[in-house]
């Protein structure tokens, strides 16, 4: 994958959205041709329990699993990381890798915005808003989520292998 198609973004807890304390959003611009593809791409690379439909405009985050969504048709503005995130613009073809505890929230998109989304292994993710009581174990839930055996799009070659499995060899060394 070519280095400039690929951002690389580190989320701080903002005190209501956790965000991942150790692994970085991955987003592969471009990274599918044939959008009809994606969700066969994902599953083939163990990527499972697949949907595909949008986004939710509303903050939430998932603390047992990590996430995958390919942007299937038209484009989307996306805030990442709660209220004090960022905000990225997503359009057909692009994939944008969420770590577990990473919030998001669709701002606004085209008619035509559809999204397939996918879990390691085919997670039962949960769903979580911020609540301050959901807190503590939310924080344990995301140092424990496993890590994927393979990049949703490239296998065991792509930047989940570079960006996650190194980084966390660097954190526990």
């Amino acid at each position: 994958m070519e280095v400039d198609r690929l951002k690389i973004y580190y989320l701080e807890d903002d005190g209501i959205i956790p965000n991942n304390p150790d692994l970085p959003v991955l987003i592969y611009r471009n990274a599918v041709e044939n959008t009809d593809e994606m969700e066969r791409i994902f599953n083939d690379n163990k990527w499972l329990n697949s949907w595909v439909n949008g986004i939710h405009d509303y903050h939430h985050y998932h603390s047992n699993s990590h996430e995958v969504l390919g942007v299937m048709e038209g484009e989307g503005n996306v805030q990442l990381g709660g209220k004090k995130g960022m905000e990225v613009s997503l359009q057909k073809g692009d994939v944008i890798l969420l770590p577990a505890g990473t919030g998001h929230k669709k701002l606004s998109s085209t008619s035509d915005f559809k999204v397939v989304g996918a879990y390691p292994d085919g997670t039962d993710y949960n769903m979580k808003e911020g609540s301050i009581k959901e807190r503590p174990q939310v924080l344990i839930d995301i140092k424990n989520v496993p890590l994927p055996e393979f990049d949703p799009v490239y296998g065991d070659k792509g930047p989940v292998n570079k960006y996650w499995l190194q980084n966390i060899k660097k954190v526990t060394e």
